[in-house]
């Protein structure tokens, strides 16, 4: 193929981006312990090398990869699971097969690459299978109900206590109550359902998202004095992490982010809102300090 100085600067770079994947999937292998999927992960590293080679054929060049790139995808699927952190990949595959496409009948090789990333992605999306994917019910009630429960509470205690000691004394004491309530609830729940064999597993998910939750929430209480800047700095992580939170089930199911953001969030800012106009009422009907 004759290729243009813009056309070869195009190639070198998906040359680079062919061995980093080579390289990245490579390494994750020595996270996969069922050997099914292991060697499906191992062929397709396999694959992204064979891509590379294709590109060399036209560049005349070897390349090195993007170990930064390596090394930040390793410690995503190892910190943040493999299915996170293969999907987060795929992603960046899918924008190099719409820059393939441009290149279909000049490049002949370029419709094979094409249809082996288009497998791979499918392939992946079949064989990955991670415990806490098949507890994100579980995790979204835990997370959800303490979000919407405790930026409720804390704007409610912030004005009727104006004092962060207490604030925080009363968040923590309520949230641990509730986490435990919770984890119950989804217990009995499962073993209602006739699934008794995951009803603990799943109460343990609910019961530990909801207490993260409740720390992140109350920790501006134990930091600062200002009752008005910590509820504040509240809804600011409550926010990030319904973003967090979301854009990890995004990526790891396929789901809608920005729908579910907003929904998430305007539904804990909307009760954190009620809440404190709610404490304000109160302080000012029984004449309550603190």
């Amino acid at each position: 193929m004759k290729t243009t100085p813009q056309i070869q600067a195009e190639l070198l770079a998906w040359q680079k981006a062919e061995i980093t994947g080579h390289l990245t999937y490579q390494r994750l292998t020595t996270e996969i312990k069922d050997a099914h999927n292991r060697k499906i992960v191992e062929q397709i590293a396999n694959d992204e090398l064979a891509h590379y080679q294709l590109f060399k054929n036209h560049t005349n060049r070897d390349i090195g990869p993007n170990r930064f790139q390596v090394f930040i995808y390793y410690w995503i699927a190892r910190l943040l699971g493999l299915t996170f952190g293969i999907k987060l990949m795929e992603r960046g595959e899918d924008a190099a097969q719409a820059a393939y496409e441009q290149f279909i009948g000049v490049m002949p090789e370029i419709e094979a690459i094409i249809k082996d990333e288009e497998e791979h992605e499918s392939q992946l999306i079949d064989m990955l299978d991670e415990e806490v994917l098949k507890y994100t019910g579980s995790v979204v009630l835990g997370l959800n109900d303490a979000l919407v429960e405790l930026t409720g509470t804390l704007a409610g205690l912030t004005f009727a206590f104006q004092n962060t000691n207490l604030i925080a004394l009363s968040g923590v004491i309520t949230g641990i109550a509730a986490s435990f309530s919770m984890a119950a609830s989804q217990y009995l729940s499962e073993r209602a359902e006739d699934d008794s064999s995951n009803a603990l597993r799943s109460a343990i998910y609910t019961g530990i998202a909801y207490i993260i939750t409740v720390m992140i929430l109350v920790l501006p209480y134990l930091l600062f004095k200002n009752y008005l800047l910590c509820l504040l700095l509240t809804l600011a992580l409550a926010i990030a992490v319904i973003a967090v939170f979301n854009y990890y089930l995004a990526v790891a199911k396929d789901l809608n982010f920005r729908r579910r953001f907003l929904e998430m969030a305007a539904i804990s800012i909307g009760v954190a809102v009620f809440s404190f106009g709610l404490g304000y009422v109160i302080r000012q009907l029984f004449g309550i300090e603190v």
